[in-house]
């Protein structure tokens, strides 16, 4: 089905569209009229969100995580956010059907972990397929795992130990032109950062939830990937977002300092490096010469949607560029999320925009 210029999305489930169970199942989907400004999830059979989304072999795959129902009030820990497993979706074409690969992972089936799979990624190299994903450990601790898998979909077998040298949440991958693989972690207040600044964790420094004042914001995470794309080659690197004056963004400015989900593409040779305000609930950018900066701040591409915080991820596909997110619209709960996605555009500067503007 073509789509018409900057048309919004409808994603619809159907729950009877059952083909054979190793495929999953399909959920039809359809284009939105052109004139509507919000689109909706791109699934409704099953809360999702933190998507993280990559083009392996002509498909488009979305890696969210997945939020379940529960009884744990909201706080800033994020333990309403009390998830256990991933499912995988696909689809061959924007306006195309989508599938539901089913579980491609469970907390139970990793040694380690003890709750809280929070926001996944993905990546491809080697002929294999590499599922990141953060965890809390037996002592309450956030690390990051790594399970392969040979397609795509999963299933993925976990690495029986969390990646040395990780911590913290919200792990995202970047493979460069020359195949050195990238990857990205971190996140404030829950997502137990601050615990980290003197490089070992230290419990009492949890209630800080952050920097303050003048200092500089603390710092999302990087560091290269070994060739197998399960451990940390090298030493892990505090990035730097610089503000327009060339200063690194202080921790007071919560409009441009970095909160959580880093998120990084390519385009023109530059890298953009995404993220969460978090608390003020934009998701910002900043462009760098390489891959694990300096980066310098330029502008924002989502403004506040309907929750807390959201959490993105940008791919090409087909020529075209997109940005999927999530909101609550479809709950009306903070831990009960879904996720849409949004068509971008480059301007001559080449700044990032919203094909439509939000609502």
């Amino acid at each position: 089905m073509a789509l018409q210029p900057h048309a919004m999305l409808i994603f619809t489930v159907k729950a009877t569209d059952a083909l054979d169970p190793c495929l999953g199942n399909v959920v039809a989907m359809k284009r939105a009229d052109p004139e509507e400004k919000d689109p909706k999830p791109i699934v409704d059979h099953l809360y999702t969100a933190d998507p993280s989304a990559h083009v392996f072999n002509g498909k488009l795959y979305v890696y969210p995580s997945h939020d379940r129902e529960t009884d744990i009030q909201d706080n800033d820990n994020g333990d309403q956010y009390d998830m256990v497993d991933y499912h995988v979706f696909s689809m061959d074409t924007v306006g195309g059907s989508v599938t539901d690969h089913g579980v491609a992972l469970k907390a139970d089936s990793v040694p380690w972990v003890d709750k809280q799979m929070w926001a996944p990624d993905a990546a491809s190299k080697n002929g294999k397929y590499y599922l990141y994903y953060p965890a809390r450990d037996k002592e309450g601790i956030f690390r990051i795992g790594v399970a392969v898998g040979d397609k795509p979909e999963g299933p993925f077998q976990p690495d029986p130990e969390p990646i040395k040298g990780s911590y913290s949440i919200d792990p995202a991958t970047f493979v460069d032109d020359d195949n050195n693989a990238y990857l990205y972690f971190g996140g404030i207040w829950g997502g137990q950062l601050q615990c980290w600044r003197t490089g070992e964790f230290k419990k009492e420094a949890y209630e800080t939830m952050e920097a303050t004042g003048d200092e500089p914001a603390l710092a999302p995470r990087g560091a290269k990937l070994t060739d197998d794309m399960r451990q940390i080659d090298g030493e892990v690197k505090e990035l730097v977002i610089n503000d327009t004056d060339g200063k690194p963004i202080h921790a007071s400015n919560h409009d441009r300092r970095f909160f959580e989900a880093a998120w990084v593409h390519k385009y023109k040779g530059k890298y953009y490096f995404s993220y969460s305000t978090g608390d003020t609930h934009y998701l910002a950018y900043a462009i760098g010469e390489h891959p694990l900066g300096p980066f310098t701040y330029a502008g924002r591409i989502l403004e506040p949607v309907q929750g807390w915080t959201t959490h993105h991820s940008i791919v090409e596909f087909k020529g075209k560029w997109y940005l999927f997110y999530h909101d609550t619209s479809l709950s009306g709960k903070n831990h009960l999320r879904s996720v849409k996605m949004r068509e971008l555009v480059y301007d001559e500067e080449d700044k990032l925009h919203l094909a439509e503007p939000q609502p």
